[in-house]
Parts: C-alpha cells; structure tokens; sequence
C-alpha cells in the first residue's frame, strides 16, 4: 500500500495524522495490558525509579497503562509493567511473608 502524501489535502493529512496516532497507541495499550498478564494483584515486585535506590512492594491495581505498587514504606507509585521485576518468585520475604504492608500512622 502506497500513499502519495504529496496529493493529500490538510484535512486528509491531519486525518491520517490522527488515525497513525490513535493506533500507535493502541498498540501500546496492548502490550502494557500483556506486560501486566505477568502480575498479579498482592504479588511483590520491585524497581528502579531513576535516582532512587530500589523499592520494593506489593501490586494493589491494575490501572489502564500502570500498575499500582505500595511500597514497604507506604508510598503509591504508578509504574509501567515493563519496568518491574518479581521478587523471589513472586514469594514474600523477610519481616512480611503475608504480603501485608504496614503503613505507619501519622501521628497527631
């Protein structure tokens, strides 16, 4: 399939420009939603956020692109499945073989 871009009018341009757009992501969409086939909700994972030391937590959802973590100190990240390793086979380890955060109350 060949097209002449050259015969093509602004509107068909920016039509076209839309559709390439929407499929590319699509396309994205399919592959997070099969990155994340690989993990399941309460299952321990870890990684690496960019100058930060590795965390480690637990995956509490599933969003559209991302996957929610809680990590073992609280926090809430939003992270691509592409980017999270399973930890220990997926098993629990240490002080928290249940797969249960503590999350510290603040303090009044």
């Amino acid at each position: 399939m060949s097209i002449d871009l050259d015969k093509m009018t602004e509107a068909d341009l920016i039509d076209l420009h839309n559709r390439v757009v929407a499929r590319l992501n699509f396309l994205q969409q399919m592959r997070a939603h099969s990155q994340m086939l690989d993990f399941s909700i309460g299952e321990r994972v870890s990684f690496s956020p960019d100058g930060r030391p590795t965390l480690t937590g637990v995956i509490t959802k599933y969003n559209k692109k991302t996957v929610s973590v809680m990590t073992e100190a609280g926090q809430r990240w939003n992270v691509s499945p592409a980017l999270l390793r399973k930890t220990t086979k997926g098993k629990a380890v240490g002080p928290n073989p249940d797969n249960v955060i503590r999350i510290p109350r603040k303090q009044p």
